[in-house]
């Protein structure tokens, strides 16, 4: 079988779905993440998603698609916020966080998780993979004190849990981005009723489909004003 490096190089549309192609030195990474997946997951659950094609799309892919206006405007500020300081919590096994710091290595990410062999993994990848952007940190949202400009919040809880996780660890001005597969007007509804006491409002919610398996996703865009 083909090495995740090539079938990324030559087969993953990534340049066609998401406007973006990673460099060789990116290409490595991914392909040293995966690695470092399949070999940790002897060990410790982190992923029932292991396959190459379903591995690119369900996370590698996915967890870039919720950073889609970052990766299409690099030198940008969409909706007004210049990111420096990430955090992703609940990173489990480094969805969406360590992706992000592969893709945007100008940004300082912090991988937040309960689960201390979690924690453990993703400090490995410091230099299994050679990245040097990442802090991953042991703890829960509600007990974190740091304060962000972009917080990625994916499969985690319902849309309340995931407020509170993670507005209040946003600056002013800082987007929160949740990652979801369904999504309907009453959740959206819902969230309206939620963001007032956060001091926050919604951006965007985009709606797409992923490209092997045309799954339906959404992400929500949410900034906190105060």
């Amino acid at each position: 079988m083909a090495s995740l490096n090539t079938l990324l190089l030559e087969q993953f549309p990534w340049q066609e779905t998401l406007q973006w192609q990673p460099t060789p030195q990116q290409q490595e990474q991914f392909q040293r993440f995966y690695g470092a997946i399949l070999a940790a997951n002897q060990r410790i659950n982190l992923t029932r998603i292991t396959a190459v094609n379903d591995f690119w799309e369900k996370h590698l892919w996915d967890s870039l698609r919720g950073i889609l206006p970052w990766l299409q405007l690099p030198e940008g500020t969409p909706w007004g916020t210049k990111i420096q300081q990430v955090i992703d919590i609940g990173s489990g096994g480094g969805f969406p966080g360590v992706p992000v710091a592969i893709a945007r290595p100008d940004w300082s990410v912090t991988l937040l998780d309960a689960t201390q062999k979690k924690v453990k993994f993703l400090h490995s990848l410091h230099s299994a993979v050679g990245l040097v952007n990442i802090y991953p940190e042991w703890g829960r949202a509600e007990a974190h004190g740091h304060r962000y400009d972009l917080a990625l919040i994916r499969a985690v809880g319902d849309v309340r849990r995931c407020c509170a996780y993670g507005l209040p660890r946003l600056r002013s001005g800082g987007i929160l981005v949740l990652y979801r597969g369904q999504w309907s007007d009453e959740d959206t509804q819902h969230l309206e009723t939620l963001l007032p006491q956060y001091r926050s409002q919604r951006l965007d919610i985009q709606a797409f489909t992923t490209p092997l398996s045309h799954a339906q996703r959404h992400c929500i865009y949410i900034q906190r004003q105060g």
